[in-house]
């Protein structure tokens, strides 16, 4: 497959370059070896990109909901359509294994357009009825949006916030990381190509300082991330400057509590879905498992003997399940925080953190035991597949602890008792939980943190709120009364 792109970015409807710009190399995970390259945006590009979006905007708000829902929905069967050279291109840039690529991420895509496309003509305001006065709202797009993603999920992240966005009326420029910088272009292209008018979804590369000049930009009116907290809280505050929208997915030290009469077997599978699906690069991961005594070593035994199941090898081999991080970066980090929670004593119950011979990214599941809430590993983000299991024996403890954390993104809760799972989900103070399961995200349910994790939501109706501003018009049926 073709991997490198026609040009670094997309704007007004057509693949722009300007060589002027910083190189960026696109690094495949599986062999560390370059293949392709992108420029950065230079000022020149930015203003065209700013420009164009600006432009494009009061005629795509202009069009009817149904107009711009109809384009959506056919950039979600094009995206359906073309689902395996997608899928391909995602793992070529993120290093995860085809067998998930092809079923989660442009896939993931797909439904978002879909959704937010069905739901364009439906975003309309309300009558009140105030004697013979009333007053009707109107609910009306921001404008141009930024959106600025992270490298674990390209093509998801670029149409979770694109098809939002768009349906409102807005247009958006959005800058993927620099580490994975292709998959964006394809959504630019196939929006499109599906009817799209130029400039209305534009894509353009760069570092922090693009994204700096994106997001401080007078003519932007809102800024959704997907990042770090500390990025998150850059952004927000430069966005604050402004008065600007703001959505920000940002990162997370989830909880998953399993209790004494969980099914083990599935509270194994979440464990493994909420540490090591995509290597453990996932914002909502559940990394501090919480295991009741009564059956810890049990669910440390099956877990083990399941994590040898693995297939770690080339991602574009369908048999293959787990695959190698994104960066030399990135697998430097989560060796860090390894040799931290063998020193600081924790048990390592399976994986060395040692990278493995031959090329690329590669390092084998790790789970440490009798974890304690102080240490490193139980209070910052990994990013990677290293699982935490601590021990409990109080209900009452174990929120406590779940929740003594600045993070506030995901939870989890296995159990049989259905009184018990509800009322721990309601304890959690974290945006999106789950009862026996982890980590799904349908694009029907809302998703988003709270506390330091993020603000706003993403997905489902909820995200038209974050995408799109009331406007109320009284209307005097009488004459009108003054004091002189």
């Amino acid at each position: 497959m073709q991997t490198q792109p026609k040009a670094s970015h997309f704007i007004n409807g057509k693949y722009v370059e300007d060589t002027n710009g910083a190189k960026i190399d696109v690094i495949y995970p599986a062999t560390g070896k370059v293949i392709a390259q992108v420029h950065a945006a230079t000022p020149a590009v930015l203003e065209f990109a700013l420009a164009s979006a600006k432009h494009a905007q009061a005629k795509w708000a202009a069009m009817t909901g149904t107009e711009r829902g109809r384009i959506l929905r056919r950039a979600a069967d094009i995206m359906r359509e073309r689902n395996h050279d997608l899928s391909v291109l995602e793992t070529y840039d993120t290093g995860k294994p085809y067998q998930e690529t092809s079923v989660v991420d442009a896939t993931s895509g797909a439904d978002a357009l879909e959704y937010f496309g069905g739901m364009a003509a439906t975003l309309t305001g309300e009558h009140i009825q105030l004697g013979e006065d009333w007053v009707y709202t109107r609910r009306e797009p921001l404008g141009l949006c930024v959106g600025i993603g992270a490298w674990n999920y390209p093509t998801q992240i670029a149409c979770w916030k694109g098809a939002p966005a768009l349906a409102c009326g807005n247009t958006m420029i959005f800058k993927p990381s620099e580490t994975t910088p292709l998959c964006a272009l394809q959504v630019a292209q196939i929006l499109h190509e599906a009817g799209a008018p130029a400039g209305v979804y534009n894509v353009v590369q760069g570092l922090g300082d693009v994204g700096a000049s994106l997001v401080t930009d007078a003519r932007v009116d809102k800024v959704s991330l997907t990042g770090s907290v500390p990025t998150g809280a850059k952004v927000y505050a430069a966005a604050a400057a402004g008065i600007k929208h703001v959505t920000m997915e940002l990162g997370g030290k989830s909880p998953m509590i399993v209790f004494e009469d969980a099914d083990i077997e599935n509270a194994v599978s979440g464990a493994i879905l909420g540490n090591f699906y995509s290597s453990g690069q996932v914002c909502s991961n559940g990394t501090r498992v919480f295991v009741h005594k009564d059956i810890k070593e049990a669910f440390l035994a099956r877990l083990a003997a399941r994590l040898e199941n693995a297939v770690i090898g080339d991602p574009m081999d369908p048999a293959t399940s787990f695959g190698p991080m994104v960066s030399a970066r990135q697998l430097d980090i989560v060796q860090g925080y390894v040799a931290k929670g063998i020193a600081e004593g924790a048990r390592l119950v399976t994986g060395s953190g040692d990278p493995m011979e031959g090329d690329g990214f590669y390092i084998k599941p790790v789970v440490f035991a009798d974890v304690t809430d102080d240490m490193t590993i139980a209070r910052e983000e990994i990013f990677g597949p290293v699982m935490a299991v601590l021990d409990f024996e109080d209900e009452a403890d174990v929120m406590a602890r779940a929740n003594d954390t600045e993070f506030g993104l995901a939870a989890g809760v296995f159990t049989r008792d259905l009184t018990r799972a509800h009322r721990v989900a309601a304890g959690f103070e974290a945006g999106t939980c789950y009862i026996n399961t982890y980590n799904d995200a349908p694009v029907e349910a809302p998703f988003g943190g709270s506390k330091r994790s993020g603000v706003g939501r993403e997905n489902s109706k909820a995200a038209i709120a974050h995408y799109s501003q009331l406007k109320s018009v009284y209307v005097r049926m009488g004459d009108v009364e003054a004091p002189f």
